[in-house]
């Protein structure tokens, strides 16, 4: 065809367009997902210190990680759909706001009681975060870019692990006892500040929808809502009951639960697996839990590029979910040999990112309006449980056992039975034409 023509014209306009929408948003929302989730998860790395200075043990400790997908839970749906009021700008950074606030304020934990609080409530203020990000992205990225997209976005989780290991193993060894304060306060303090910061930035740098975007011209919005119309979902649910009650959502839903107890059994237990092969400096234990993470993004963005390119989404997803929980196992078979134990976390870590980002391709794929608010945030929500469940579930297997291995094993079967529930997504979910 020749590059003169209408329509190779009209398709350099929207590449030029997704290209200008791809570098404005998807770096700047991947710095949010990566403060937001380096706040949720270095009570991991606090975790080293805090048990021996609060006198805590592992039951506590796991309950305490878990109670605050329990503020999440309850909070997610309305908040996604208090989003559709006042839009996403306002209340991405609302959300950013508060919940760094409450991160720093960890610092001042003492008792079991004031543990579980500060967590249910930094769940309450990071309630829907992610699903908002999410919804945010279909208003500017067609069905057929989504999967690529949402994989840079959603590399801030392996990311948080890459900067947050040795960032948080760094605080925590240099600062421990400067002014009184002991390594994990300044973990909690320093990585909650940036949250903050960016949450103001949010409120002015983005923008509701393409028709506010000043730094796209006239043509280029026009060339995004065209292709956001020819590749709107046909037949999609558009009511907020539709995206809470409909069989779909409720199925994906249940998928996602099962791929997300790999994901938060990852997330809270990966530096007590790495210290428990034999390695014992804080510090040492944060640089090597960046090795799984890094090889984490580098597989999510390799998988979602393949996935956009082929229009194929089942096996996009089932097979990350099988080579997640051969490595979680072969962690735990060669559990007392730190290169091997490294060797199977690295794969489970890339096997179980991928499965997360993969996902979030399919609920947009039918739900629509009010339905993908309350939708997202449902399927969310439902993830959230496992949160709950996961770092309890290892915590009481670890204090029975003394090892954390069982428990990990059981993250490998929810990854096996995650995958079994894909086969039962209807076709026209799992698969669409490629760009």
């Amino acid at each position: 065809m020749s590059s003169h023509s209408p329509v190779a014209y009209m398709e350099g306009g929207e590449s030029s367009a997704f290209a200008k929408a791809t570098m404005r948003l998807v770096p700047f929302l991947f710095v949010c997902y990566l403060t937001a989730y380096l706040d949720r998860i270095n009570v991991a790395f606090a975790k080293l210190q805090m048990l021996n200075d609060l006198g805590l043990n592992e039951a506590i400790y796991g309950f305490g990680a878990s109670v605050f997908f329990i503020g999440y839970l309850l909070f997610e749906v309305p908040s996604n759909l208090m989003l559709l009021r006042v839009g996403p700008r306002r209340w991405i950074a609302r959300i950013m706001v508060t919940w760094g606030i409450i991160s720093a304020c960890m610092m001042f934990v003492r008792t079991p009681v004031e543990f579980y609080v500060m967590r249910f409530l930094l769940g309450v203020a990071e309630a829907g975060f992610f699903p908002a990000i999410v919804l945010y992205l279909t208003y500017w990225f067609p069905s057929s870019r989504r999967s690529k997209v949402t994989a840079l976005f959603m590399t801030g989780i392996p990311m948080s692990g890459v900067i947050g290991g040795p960032l948080s193993g760094w605080l925590m060894t240099q600062l421990g006892g400067v002014h009184g304060m002991a390594g994990w306060q300044w973990l909690f303090l320093l990585e909650g500040i940036p949250t903050v910061v960016f949450g103001v930035i949010a409120f002015f740098y983005l923008d509701d929808k393409v028709q506010d975007a000043t730094w796209l011209s006239e043509s280029q919005k026009a060339a995004i809502e065209r292709k956001l119309r020819d590749e709107a979902p046909k037949g999609a649910l558009h009511s907020a009951l539709d995206g809470l009650l409909n069989p779909k959502i409720l199925l994906v839903s249940g998928v996602y639960f099962f791929y997300t107890m790999g994901l938060y059994g990852v997330s809270f237990w990966l530096p007590t697996l790495i210290k428990s092969s034999g390695v014992s400096d804080p510090l040492d234990v944060g640089l090597l839990t960046a090795i799984p993470y890094a090889a984490g993004a580098i597989a999510m963005i390799v998988v979602s590029q393949s996935s956009d390119r082929t229009g194929e989404r089942r096996w996009h997803l089932i097979v990350p979910g099988l080579v997640g929980a051969l490595g979680l196992a072969m962690s735990v078979s060669f559990a007392h040999s730190t290169t091997l134990a490294m060797v199977g976390l690295t794969i489970g870590t890339m096997g179980v990112m991928t499965t997360i980002s993969q996902f979030w391709v399919l609920p947009p794929a039918f739900l629509g309006g009010a339905a993908a608010a309350a939708g997202l945030a449902l399927a969310n929500s439902v993830g959230s449980i496992s949160g709950v469940v996961s770092p309890s579930l290892i915590g009481v297997i670890k204090n029975a056992t003394g090892s954390a291995g069982a428990g990990v094993l059981v993250l490998s079967v929810s990854l096996l039975v995650g995958g079994a529930l894909v086969l039962f997504v209807p076709p026209t979910l799992v698969n669409s034409n490629p760009k």
